[in-house]
Order: C-alpha cells, then structure tokens, then sequence
C-alpha cells in the first residue's frame, strides 16, 4: 500500500518514523510519501516538504510566513492528488492536517484517513472534535483517558499507547559528551525560536542564582535550530543536544511546558515547567475560561489528575517563583521523592504497550 504521512514538527518526525518502521514489518510492500523530516527519510519517505519549513506557531508567525503557509498547501495538495494513496495518515500538527484532511475527504473519498496522535482538543479548541471524527476514519489517541473523551461526543477513538514512554523504555543511557564534576541543572527551553526568546532568559538567570558555583547549567538546543542561536543567551553553560542523556544525569530540571514536561518524568528528573504567555495578566480571567477546559497545563499533571510538578506558566513564571521552585527541587530530599513516586504511577497509567506497533495494526487491518 502507498502511504501519505503528514509531520509538521520534531516529535512528528520521530513518532512517524517509528510508525513507518512497524507498518513495513506488516506490509512489506509498503511506500512513503509525505511532509516530515530526516528521520521520516531515513526510513525511506520521500519528502515533498521539511518540517522546518512548516513549524510556525501562533497569529503572528503564520502571518509573517504566510507565503511559505500557502506554498506548503500548495505542495501537499498537489501531491496528494498525484499520488493519490491508500492510507493518508495525519500527525497531530492540527491547523494544518485538518485542512488536508477535509481536502482529502472531498477529492480523495477512496483514501483512508488515519489521525495517529490527534490534537490535544480535550485542553483547547474542543470544538474540533466534530472535524476530526467528520474526516477521519481512524482515530489512534496516545492519552488513556482520549478514548472517553471521545466517547461523549458519540465518537470512536482507540488508545495505541504512548510514543514517548516507548521512546523512554528503550533508552539506553550514555555516558555525558562533555566534563562535568558537579551536579547539573538542565534547562529545556523550547523547541520553536519564539519559545526560546521569551523564557530562555528567565530561566537561565534563574537557573544562575540558584546554582552559584555548585551546579554546573546545562541547555538543550533543538532539533533545526543552529547552535549559533543560542549564543547570545549563554555565558558559561553549556549546550547540548543528547536530551534524554542530560535528564538522566541532572539533578533537576526547568523545562518549556510540552511533550518535554513528560519525557523528564519518565526519566525520572524532578522539574518544575514553565511557558511564557502574552499578556498573561489577562489571560486568567478572560481567555482560560473561553479556551482550557481543564484544571492542568502540562501533560504530567494531566495524565496524574493531580499537581505533580509546578506549572509556572503565564502570571506566574516569574525569575523569584522559578528560583523558589529550583531551590526545592535541589535541596529538599522529600520533595523530589515524592516527585518521582508520582512519576512511577504515571507509567503505569501508560501502560507497556507499544503506540507504533499498536497503531500499524489497526491500520493495516
């Protein structure tokens, strides 16, 4: 069967190339056509556009790239209708793949469309529920509590598994790539520029007047972004770029709320998150209601139903609170145990199975 898979960001890229692998064990004839990155043509797709082309996020970006928005329509329409495949497999990346998926489902209606890890709309833009269950064929959530969420809209939705624990469960911890004689505070400051620019400063002089001279600070560059970028944030830290190698020796974190909230807990690193909001002093009272309809904004919370970590987001992300918080994570024995005991119970709640294996079973039957 032809395959057409749609990645817009660094984790899509990786989550489909392991979706690529498992679907070839089941289909050995299978073909790969799509939007995505190195990993997604390494695996053998031919990539019609890179997601570093693509990654733009919020009113202002996307309309500073609007040209480059609509070129990537473009591309991706045209070739969908060339190729026209068996399966069209969409992965997460939502104001983009649920434009190509009502194209898909008007031009296309032989295609099947298989939303694997939909977008997170049990936190925001609930609405998009209908659309999703209106296009898609298949829906494969990577939360347990996704398929209940679903359910009470009279939709089907079947939980896979989670990609990131797979990612945890098979890594193999190496050894540093730098020297380091003290205990490391890591900092994970984003994946897009714009995140970067409006909390790496804060975190990084957080991060300063904590450590002293006993820590030693250590940052995580993103996958697309030139090590040059960071320059002009850094005085001596250092930068790496092996993530999951540098929470596995730190002794605590401060990371950019996101899918890397979750990767620290199931590696175990006590941290606290943060995320930058314009306009934060508003935001509680007048957007939150309209827009989040949940009690927490990071995944390890949510997946916990509890306060496991601190979420220093909007009005809150501050350079005392963020000092506080650090302190803690450093120094109080008791607090970081129960942190990781949290933890532990958030793994089980994800369960072993694999999300990719499960996944190219439902959608090769």
């Amino acid at each position: 069967m032809k395959y057409f898979i749609i990645a817009g960001e660094a984790s899509g890229d990786l989550h489909a190339s392991n979706l690529m692998k498992a679907l070839r064990e089941r289909d050995p004839q299978a073909s790969f056509v799509g939007l995505g990155g190195d990993k997604m043509r390494a695996e053998g797709c031919d990539i019609r556009v890179d997601y570093r082309e693509m990654a733009y996020m919020g009113f202002v970006a996307v309309l500073q790239n609007m040209g480059k928005v609509k070129r990537n329509f473009k591309i991706a329409k045209q070739a969908l209708l060339y190729e026209q495949p068996n399966i069209l497999i969409l992965i997460d990346y939502p104001s983009f793949n649920l434009r190509m998926a009502k194209f898909c489902k008007q031009h296309l209606p032989q295609t099947k469309i298989i939303y694997y890890i939909p977008p997170k709309i049990w936190a925001w833009k609930e609405w998009r529920v209908h659309q999703i269950a209106q296009y898609c064929d298949e829906i494969l959530g990577i939360f347990p509590f996704e398929p209940s969420f679903y359910a009470k809209y009279g939709y089907k939705c079947q939980y896979v598994g989670n990609p990131t624990a797979d990612s945890i469960r098979e890594l193999k911890v190496e050894k540093l790539t730098f020297d380091c004689k003290k205990p490391i505070i890591a900092i994970l400051p984003g994946s897009r520029p714009s995140e970067i620019r409006t909390c790496l400063p804060t975190m990084l002089a957080a991060a300063r007047n904590v450590a002293g001279c006993d820590y030693e600070i250590v940052v995580t560059a993103a996958p697309g972004i030139d090590d040059s970028f960071y320059l002009s944030y850094l005085q001596n830290e250092t930068l790496t770029r092996n993530t999951y190698s540098l929470l596995s020796h730190a002794r605590a974190a401060i990371v950019n709320s996101g899918t890397a909230t979750l990767e620290t807990a199931l590696i175990g690193c006590p941290q606290t998150a943060v995320y930058h909001v314009a306009g934060s002093k508003y935001l509680e009272w007048l957007v939150k209601p309209i827009l989040f309809k949940i009690k927490h904004f990071t995944l390890v919370n949510i997946i916990a139903n509890c306060e496991v970590i601190q979420e220093l987001v909007a009005s809150r992300f501050t350079l005392s609170n963020v000092e506080h918080e650090l302190s803690r994570l450093l120094h109080c024995e008791k607090y970081r145990t129960q942190m990781q005991c949290q933890y532990a119970d958030i793994q089980t709640i994800l369960g072993n199975t694999s999300a990719s294996q499960n996944a190219a079973k439902i959608i090769v039957k």
